[in-house]
């Protein structure tokens, strides 16, 4: 069986493959999995479905992004019972009854992304979408995949069944965000009275102590959950916080950096590492590794990046020589390369920023400077 990886449409009955049939004019590129009875009537290009459906899903089920089905949601329920993982490698499965009446997110709405597949099926059929997910139906923030079409990693995993509960309960719930895009919220309809924002820890903890708390006296007891957008590590934030608290990076640090050509990739990972660490900042924010155009080519710097998913950001001399703000300026440097300053020149320009983070490092062939991404 020949198999593509985004998205099959199933089909066991006469009426589902009409429905497969109208749902190629909108899902072309689809697999369009038919049973053999009715596999010739569909058209060209359908996978014929030999035997009982049941003989077959164990095959297909992980090979797709995406299964829609139209079969009956009891049936599909027994069907891919067995066959279930885990939430970040299960597919987005959906159902579609035998009229097209409904369009049900079934399995991995969020992280597979079916709740929003849901939406997009039933209205290319004009069909009512069934979306079941607390914080879909509620129209609140879904703690899981929040941030993820900016690029936003999430931090603290095991305790997002806990903030999770605590958003769609609507207990009281922080929201502080440091850095990142400000686009985030993109539901049509306000954000919930129960979260409230905040854009510096210290705003947040002044509320904690400055108003009647939840439970017991003390820090920590306002809130119910804290979603905190920010590069800064783990550690940087209270105690009492910890075990209700997660955490979303973004892409908001642009590491400006030079080197002898040559330079060990080890030398360099550990210049980069020490000093994230020491200035308890997050390598998972790491946007970009800018430097000057005669080192775009350098190895170590393009390995670098192929491997942590960074963009490598080149500038003249000249683009180098007009930015403000350099604390470290070098006239062996500008002696040598045209410019007295690669890392923190880099870094500000990169980033957009008009003052540098971190200024220069030095490691015996490498320097570094890091500045935060400027958010519109």
């Amino acid at each position: 069986m020949q198999m593509s990886k985004d998205l099959a449409i199933v089909a066991i009955t006469k009426g589902g493959m009409e429905i497969a049939r109208r749902l190629r004019d909108h899902f072309s590129e689809a697999d369009f999995l038919i049973s053999e009875k009715f596999a010739a009537a569909a058209g060209e290009g359908v996978i014929p479905l030999k035997g009982p459906l049941s003989k077959n899903v164990g095959e297909f089920f992980h090979a797709y992004d995406k299964i829609v089905f139209l079969v009956s949601l009891g049936a599909v329920v027994r069907l891919i019972a067995p066959h279930l993982k885990d939430k970040h490698v299960d597919p987005a499965v959906l159902v579609v009854d035998d009229r097209a009446q409904f369009v049900i997110s079934v399995l991995s709405g969020h992280v597979g992304g079916a709740n929003a597949f849901t939406e997009t099926v039933a209205k290319a059929l004009g069909a009512a979408p069934v979306i079941t997910t607390a914080s879909d139906v509620g129209k609140t923030i879904p703690v899981d995949i929040l941030g993820w079409e900016l690029g936003w990693i999430l931090e603290g995993e095991e305790h997002v069944t806990r903030v999770s509960a605590s958003v769609v309960n609507e207990e009281p719930v922080a929201f502080l965000q440091e850095t990142g895009e400000k686009s985030w919220w993109t539901r049509p309809t306000p954000l919930p009275p129960n979260i409230e924002c905040f854009t510096s820890l210290e705003a947040l903890m002044a509320q904690e102590i400055g108003r009647p708390p939840v439970a017991k006296e003390g820090f920590g007891k306002r809130y119910g959950a804290y979603l905190i957008v920010t590069d800064r590590s783990r550690s940087s934030f209270p105690g009492q916080m910890q075990d209700r608290t997660v955490l979303y990076r973004p892409k908001s640090l642009d590491l400006g950096m030079g080197c002898d050509r040559g330079t060990p990739i080890e030398e360099i990972e550990e210049l980069i590492g020490t000093t994230l660490e020491k200035n308890g900042l997050s390598m998972a924010s790491v946007r970009a590794l800018a430097t000057l155009d005669q080192k775009s080519d350098e190895p170590a710097f393009l390995q670098l990046c192929e491997k942590n998913g960074w963009k490598l950001v080149a500038f003249s001399k000249e683009e180098l020589q007009q930015v403000e703000g350099i604390l470290t300026p070098s006239a062996v440097v500008e002696k040598w390369v045209g410019t007295p300053s690669v890392s923190e020149a880099a870094a500000l320009r990169s980033s957009g920023a008009s003052a540098l983070l971190i200024p220069k490092v030095k490691a015996k062939r490498a320097t570094l400077a890091v500045a935060r991404v400027v958010f519109s």
